[in-house]
């Protein structure tokens, strides 16, 4: 099926882009790693030395209670949700302050935990965002991924600004929060190529706000080399990493990008999960399923194929990282 943008994942820097600035702050990159907290970056790998969360992305299975949820992912062998509060999710946003206890209570008696959630929060001015940042910080999660910035394509300088200056104030209410800003690389928007949102994650508090990365994505954006690239440039203020595969179809209307079951797709694991054990990488990695076929289904059919899905990816994202990672 054809990749479909999520409509819901929608909703810094003072200083414009500079080529000269973000070249210099590209090669500093390279050069050394910057000082990560211990959830994020740890010593050199050692066999069985990831010892992550793996998550499952709620948003498939959004007509799961929060129990129901829990129960059937842990049966496949999940260590924890990465939960959506966001319009559609599994706790709305407005209601944060109440539900997400309740949820997250849940959750963690089902013997699962939720190291991230996934909001849709592109501003330190929604009324919504303090509430949930606060909530998910007290009930000791320590990661938030945020929302996206539109590209309007007329002066993508000064809109790369202000998304940088509005990305800038949203993870400054984080750290008085109390929890880690993650910003998702997402094709076709800020992100998509990583080096725009480099220039103002860069000068933030690397305890504070970093990546979300997302190979799929990258790969879709640079699938020749410069996703290894993008990589690399991300891998030293890693806090979450999202896991799909991607696709180029043609099609009779142009080019489409189709998610697909990992290792079908054009995304080179060994080399991405390699990259992860160089760096040591130790914060959530949420398993996401966007690829089954859901028409004509019954409510039941479409909870079922998206636990297939989910568990045939598991295992094969549980091999590569035991294979990248030294574990025999």
């Amino acid at each position: 099926m054809d990749y479909s943008i999520d409509k819901n994942d929608f909703s810094s820097r003072e200083e414009g882009f500079s080529r000269r600035n973000f070249l210099a702050m590209a090669s500093a990159a390279f050069a050394t790693a910057i000082t990560l907290p211990e959830s994020t970056l740890q010593a050199a790998p050692s066999p069985g030395a990831y010892k992550g969360k793996l998550c499952f992305f709620s948003k498939p299975l959004p007509d799961m209670d929060w129990r129901r949820l829990a129960q059937s992912v842990k049966r496949l062998g999940f260590d924890g949700v990465d939960l959506t509060v966001r319009k559609g999710g599994h706790v709305k946003p407005e209601r944060a302050a109440e539900d997400l206890p309740k949820a997250v209570s849940v959750i963690r008696e089902e013997g699962l935990d939720v190291p991230m959630i996934t909001t849709a929060l592109i501003s330190a001015d929604d009324p919504t965002a303090r509430p949930i940042l606060s909530t998910a910080a007290k009930l000791g999660i320590p990661f938030f991924k945020a929302g996206y910035y539109y590209y309007e394509f007329k002066d993508v300088r000064k809109e790369l600004e202000k998304a940088g200056n509005e990305f800038r104030r949203l993870a400054e209410l984080a750290k008085q929060c109390g929890i880690q800003a993650g910003y998702h690389n997402h094709s076709e928007y800020v992100g998509a190529a990583v080096w725009d949102i480099a220039n103002f994650i860069e000068p933030l508090d690397p305890k504070w706000a970093g990546y979300y990365f997302d190979s799929c994505h990258a790969v879709a954006e640079g699938g020749a080399g410069a996703w290894k690239t993008a990589t690399h440039l991300v891998a030293s203020r890693l806090k979450m990493v999202a896991v799909k595969d991607v696709l180029w179809d043609k099609t009779p209307e142009g080019w489409r990008i189709r998610t697909c079951p990992l290792g079908e797709g054009m995304a080179d694991w060994r080399y991405f999960l390699g990259v992860l054990a160089q760096y040591g990488f130790q914060g959530p990695i949420s398993l996401h399923i966007e690829y089954f076929e859901a028409g004509g289904r019954t409510p039941a059919e479409k909870e079922n194929d998206v636990l297939a899905a989910a568990q045939r990816d598991l295992d094969f994202l549980k091999a590569h990282l035991r294979e990248a990672y030294g574990q025999t």
